[in-house]
């Protein structure tokens, strides 16, 4: 939806690679269990970044739902593939999910409820990591429950310390969407986009985990171009660089009605149809 009054909805959004679908029906799994307060909703928004591939394809793994909406465009990253989904999100909020993560249970719930009690404009969940070998693990530097404000944000990572998952960020709509989308960086797209939701607004941490980050040897961030020192020297300066503007330019944001979403949702307008992408 992209125009009148959004719907009391959580959209999740996944960026999926035509050659990185390993997981997605585990992820899938992971979102349909999801319980919301009364009178929400979810849908799925996954995002293929790049056409089909011949040997198969990201939509045979996915069943017929018309909670799931689907799309692709060429590809250009992950941070790309979120914002080209963006366009299509009905929701008040958005959800960042990787598809090969996982939503714990009641994730989307605390999400909600954390926005709707606080009036913040996003909130990050803690995230477990699974290891190859099962072993599920705490985040070393994740925060306690509470507000996560743009100063001290900068301030970790700049030591190199960054004590989020950008990858499990819901924030209102309307606020990514003021802020462009997810910013098209080769990598730190997640994180940078956490940063730009604080310089705008302070967030809140929730420090029950929401997620679980996978850790396997075919994930995007494993691969050694990932890591290109020069293009992450880059990187940092283009993030630090944009935290500042807000400010300056006195910009700044807040909900229409903090904490307040819509009472009651419209009628369901997901189309039932065949998924392919483009729906």
């Amino acid at each position: 939806m992209t125009g009148g009054t959004p719907l009391p909805l959580i959209s999740v959004i996944t960026p999926v690679h035509p050659d990185k679908h390993a997981f997605l029906s585990e992820t899938w799994a992971s979102v349909r269990r999801q319980a919301l307060p009364p009178g929400w909703e979810w849908e799925w928004l996954v995002q293929q970044d790049g056409p089909d591939r011949p040997d198969g394809s990201v939509w045979d793994v996915l069943p017929r739902d018309p909670r799931i909406r689907t799309g692709s465009a060429r590809a250009g990253g992950a941070g790309v593939a979120r914002t080209m989904a963006l366009a299509r999100a009905r929701g008040t909020l958005v959800r960042a999910l990787d598809a090969d993560d996982l939503l714990l249970p009641g994730a989307l719930h605390r999400d909600v409820t954390a926005l709707h009690r606080t009036g913040a404009a996003w909130c990050v969940s803690a995230c477990l990591d699974l290891l190859p070998d099962g072993t599920l693990r705490p985040g070393p530097w994740d925060p306690p429950d509470g507000p996560l404000e743009l100063a001290a944000l900068r301030q970790r990572f700049e030591a190199g310390a960054f004590p989020l998952v950008g990858t499990h960020l819901t924030a209102r709509t309307d606020l990514v969407r003021a802020l462009g989308g997810w910013p098209a960086y080769p990598a730190l797209e997640a994180l940078a986009m956490v940063l730009f939701c604080a310089a705008l607004a302070p967030g809140v941490m929730i420090a029950q985990p929401g997620g679980i980050y996978r850790k396997h040897p075919g994930m995007t961030t494993s691969e050694p171009s990932y890591h290109h020192e020069t293009d992450f020297d880059a990187l940092r300066r283009s993030i630090l660089t944009r935290l500042d503007s807000p400010a300056r330019a006195g910009f700044s944001w807040l909900p229409r009605q903090p904490g307040a979403p819509n009472p009651t949702p419209p009628e369901d307008r997901a189309d039932p149809g065949p998924r392919r992408p483009g729906r």
